[in-house]
């Protein structure tokens, strides 16, 4: 095989590769030698079939499967030994091709930039960390108690109140005809939550066991029977029983039954949780800073190719005029998420980062124990979606790079409260996130 590098111009590069007839006859007599113990034809027995004849019969077919992996292999190799980083698909032009002759072709690519990586001296970033007060750790505590209420029965005599638990059966009627989905047997709302049918639970209040109740609301516009959403309806309620809540004593027996060892672990819990809820949002924003000064501290050209694949991702799901009164918008996203896409895989090949199959596999181990009982749902669904397996390496790989870069770059320790943590969160709500894209050699494929 002979290649030569025809031309270069910026990012696009063309190469001329010409593969010896001798090489192209010896993958095809190999080919054929192999197809003799597979092919079956009329008059021959299994394995006897000549070369010759399973040539005259399929030449066609096996010629064009035999160019298309010397293609693939010369291309691959081309493409290594001149050391292109390829942005997208190799284009592929066959000048002459056929049994008995050269195989003579051009290789159209483009390739990523070249990234001098700056000093990351200059990137500083805040490291905030979250100060949570025992009160906050106390409301989420009873709130907790409140969803683990518990009832006991009321007497013949009593009436419901906000917070009483109404048990009762109804049929339900719409311009006075019954309808599907409205009749219900022992159905069980808390009064005061709304959970049922917006209005609902007020007309209860004051009713007592064994009472008939007529409710008059509107049904819902989400409700499933389209044709009845927004309808007023008329529910005939019989009370079947009332039930008070029961005052929850939090203590260690309550945070034992909820899965922690005692009360003073249940609050440890707690405040670990609230934390992580506020800690992600703000480390999500100390990640954008991180990027947006990365991007701005470098200048690079970027493939056309990518930004326009990276476009279309963008705009799949658009009408066209929004993609049209959006084009400039959507463009700078696309071009944002490149570069920095770029650049964090030049950092991460420059620090030797890579993330291999045991860090996969603690990472899915991980996602088990969050959710006990779910073990071979999560273990089928990485076993049968490959793009969810390399979603997942890439996730680890982009988290890897975002480590390093926090390492390498100068942070300020600062603790705030739940409500500065709020705020900043707030402030930042309407700033675009920028999603970024590992972009690596991908496999050549041909365009004739």
């Amino acid at each position: 095989m002979k290649v030569k590098v025809t031309s270069k111009k910026g990012l696009k590069t063309s190469l001329s590769v010409l593969v010896d007839k001798k090489i192209i006859q010896n993958k095809l007599d190999e080919k054929l030698e192999e197809l003799k113990d597979k092919v079956h034809l009329k008059g021959f027995r299994p394995g006897k079939v000549p070369p010759q004849v399973i040539k005259n019969q399929f030449g066609k077919a096996i010629y064009g499967e035999v160019i298309d992996k010397i293609l693939k292999e010369t291309s691959t190799k081309a493409i290594e030994e001149n050391k292109l980083k390829v942005a997208g698909q190799p284009k592929i032009d066959l000048k002459t091709f056929g049994e008995g002759k050269n195989l003579d072709y051009t290789i159209e690519v483009e390739t990523l930039p070249e990234v001098k990586l700056k000093s990351l001296d200059s990137i500083k970033f805040v490291d905030y960390e979250i100060s949570v007060d025992q009160s906050t750790i106390d409301k989420r505590i009873d709130e907790i108690s409140k969803s683990q209420q518990n009832f006991s029965d009321k007497s013949k005599s009593e009436v419901a109140k906000n917070g009483d638990m109404v048990i009762f059966d109804y049929n339900a009627k719409i311009n006075g005809k019954s309808f599907e989905g409205g009749d219900g047997k022992n159905l069980q709302i808390v009064l005061g939550r709304d959970l049922f049918i917006k209005g609902f639970d007020n007309q209860l209040i004051g009713v007592k066991i064994n009472e008939s109740k007529v409710v008059k609301v509107k049904l819902p516009p989400n409700y499933p029977k389209k044709e009845l959403a927004n309808q007023n309806a008329e529910f005939n309620c019989k009370i079947n029983n009332l039930k008070k809540p029961i005052e929850t004593k939090i203590d260690d027996d309550f945070a034992k039954k909820i899965g922690a060892k005692d009360l003073k672990d249940l609050k440890d819990l707690v405040k670990k949780q609230i934390t992580g809820e506020y800690k992600r949002s703000l480390d999500s924003l100390t990640k954008k800073n991180l990027l947006d000064q990365i991007e701005k501290l470098h200048t690079l050209d970027l493939p056309p190719n990518l930004v326009n694949q990276e476009t279309k991702i963008l705009t799949q799901n658009l009408k066209k005029e929004d993609i049209e009164k959006n084009k400039e918008k959507n463009e700078k996203i696309a071009k944002s998420r490149i570069k920095i896409g770029i650049i964090l895989n030049e950092i991460a090949e420059k620090n030797n980062l890579k993330v291999n199959d045991e860090e996969i596999k603690n990472e899915i181990q991980k996602q088990i124990r969050s959710m006990p009982g779910q073990e071979k749902m999560i273990m089928d669904y990485y076993k049968k979606n490959s793009n969810a397996a390399a979603s997942l390496k890439g996730a680890l790989y982009e988290e890897k790079i975002i480590d390093l870069l926090r390492k390498k770059s100068k942070s300020t320790k600062k603790t705030v409260s739940l409500s500065e943590a709020e705020e900043i969160i707030k402030k930042n709500a309407n700033s675009n996130q920028v999603e970024t894209k590992t972009v690596k050699n991908p496999k050549n494929k041909k365009k004739k």
